[in-house]
């Protein structure tokens, strides 16, 4: 269930548009089991997930010198926190294709802020937030540690071509072992508005996502990008 957090921002305008871009086969997986999967923190790609800048840790060893289980938590913490992102654009991303999709046979999904609030909604056993990613020079900039999801909000500077919201979920409470991510509850009829197909995908591909989505009950509005389009010279 979404809930709103008072030190996470996100923009205000509920219409924003965000889009996740994937692969068939994790598409398929959210149709079937009709949940959002989370990962977790410490599984992505980039190893500073979750971790303080330089300047930051600086301040905490200082602290963790009494204190050592104070740095042990943050360490620990990485394996409690699972995320989803999306990309915040009012248009497709030729660059997050690229990123994200492994082939000619992806898509994305697009939505809005609001719909992605609303969607989380059936979920009953863990709370969800949902903030926006700050870029900033981790030799330099200050993370700021007054709360537990300030790490989880901040990337380098090199990733700032993401534009990136974040569904964030805490299961420290819940006593739960997160393995490689979470599968979250959601009402997918609210978190799609539409699906664009990979653009440099065939018509055959397009057709037979038109027809898994139609088979599993769902009637989204699909299209092929259409970024790779016929010039007009």
């Amino acid at each position: 269930m979404y809930v709103n957090h008072p030190n996470i921002t996100l923009p205000d305008d509920n219409d924003t548009v965000v889009w996740k871009y994937l692969d068939l086969s994790k598409f398929l997986d959210m149709l079937l089991s009709q949940q959002l999967f989370m990962s977790r923190s410490d599984k992505f790609e980039d190893q500073y997930e979750g971790t303080f800048s330089e300047p930051t840790f600086e301040e905490i060893k200082k602290i963790a010198a009494n204190n050592p289980k104070f740095l042990d938590y943050y360490k620990s913490h990485r394996e409690k926190v699972v995320i989803s992102s999306w990309h915040i654009n009012e248009y497709e991303s030729f660059a997050m294709w690229q990123i994200f999709t492994q082939n000619t046979e992806g898509l994305a999904i697009q939505t809005t802020i609001g719909r992605l609030k609303e969607a989380l909604q059936p979920e009953r056993q863990t709370e969800q937030y949902i903030g926006a990613v700050n870029y900033i020079d981790y030799k330099k900039e200050f993370i700021p540690f007054e709360d537990t999801f300030f790490p989880f909000l901040f990337k380098r500077k090199s990733f700032q071509y993401e534009r990136e919201i974040r569904i964030i979920s805490d299961v420290s409470a819940n006593g739960m072992k997160i393995d490689n991510g979470l599968k979250v509850d959601v009402n997918l009829n609210q978190l799609i508005e539409k699906i664009y197909i990979h653009p440099k995908s065939e018509n055959w591909y397009k057709n037979l996502v038109i027809q898994l989505v139609s088979k599993l009950g769902f009637d989204f509005e699909i299209e092929k990008s259409d970024l790779e389009s016929d010039i007009l010279i």
